[in-house]
């Protein structure tokens, strides 16, 4: 698969080195030794109400009976994390925004930060506001949530969260810049920040269902966070396999040895798996899971 690097510009802070040489690319996944697993949660792990099923409540603890840990990979902010991964009955380190937080779920406590520089944020607003003049912005931090007035958060925020306008947002670093415009769709806000943004920031979107950019320093993705992860326990790309639906979970099932899209994704994300298991609403994880487990092909337990 593609090969990660992680590119400074933005970086608040860094405590691990990225691992950045290329892997490679396993095209039998009989052959393949797992010692982890990846997986995003929304669309993926999750049933389409939020909730984790039984079935892949007992995947994932063959999983974790197997030896092989868990990686959950999402671009919810640590808060909504930390619920969510106690379901799992997997602790360890969650990547999270998108893989500009790394969290330790066990500590409670970030390890690493990779945020927006202010003047990286404040030239973003300026090239896209012009063009998406009804938009509204907001940013997520490391530990806390701003938007501006005509901002309409989807989920509960937290009760420091400020509310300024987007200038005045921007002028501390922020894990995420985020903006909502229901006049386009999330493919569409994609590719107009692609083109205006181009280089300086790393842009996606998490759900097809609703209008919102999400927007990460330059070379930040789940895909260089996951890779940390990995190095750290000194597992190389060709052994994980990771699971996700939306064009967020892209660099990530790219640079995994084997990547599965569920069969509700995006069809981006359908396009470039290597395999397409059941929707997130039959257990599509778990189904893959089981295989695994089950001996369809050699599994390593990680490094402690």
């Amino acid at each position: 698969m593609a090969p990660v690097s992680a590119n400074p510009a933005g970086a608040v802070t860094i405590l691990s080195p990225t691992l950045a040489a290329a892997q490679p690319v396993w095209e039998d996944w009989a052959a393949m030794v797992t010692r982890a697993v990846a997986s995003d949660l929304d669309g993926t792990l999750l049933r389409s109400d939020g909730t984790l099923d039984e079935r892949s409540r007992g995947a994932l603890a063959a999983l974790r009976e197997a030896g092989i840990p868990l990686v959950l990979c999402s671009a919810r902010p640590a808060r909504w994390i930390e619920p969510l991964a106690a379901q799992t009955g997997h602790g360890g380190v969650a990547v999270c925004a998108n893989g500009a937080v790394l969290w330790d779920l066990d500590a409670g406590a970030a390890l690493e930060v990779e945020a927006l520089a202010p003047p990286v944020a404040a030239e973003i607003v300026a090239r896209l506001r012009p063009a998406l003049p009804n938009a509204a912005w907001a940013v997520e931090r490391a530990h806390g949530f701003g938007h501006e007035p005509s901002y309409e958060p989807r989920w509960p925020v937290p009760a420091d969260t400020v509310v300024d306008t987007v200038e005045g947002l921007v002028r501390q670093p922020a894990v995420k810049l985020m903006l909502r415009d229901p006049e386009r769709s999330a493919d569409a806000l994609l590719a107009t920040a692609r083109e205006l943004i181009g280089d300086l920031a790393h842009c996606s979107h998490s759900s097809s269902a609703d209008s919102l950019l999400e927007i990460a320093a330059a070379g930040v993705s789940k895909a260089t966070a996951l890779a940390r992860v990995c190095e750290r326990r000194g597992i190389a790309a060709e052994h994980v396999v990771a699971f996700g639906d939306m064009p967020n979970d892209l660099p990530m099932l790219e640079w995994a040895g084997h990547g599965v899209a569920v069969a509700n994704a995006h069809p981006a994300v359908l396009a470039a798996a290597d395999e397409v298991t059941a929707a997130n609403d039959d257990a599509g994880v778990a189904r893959v899971i089981e295989r695994l487990v089950a001996g369809s092909m050699p599994m390593e337990p990680a490094i402690p």
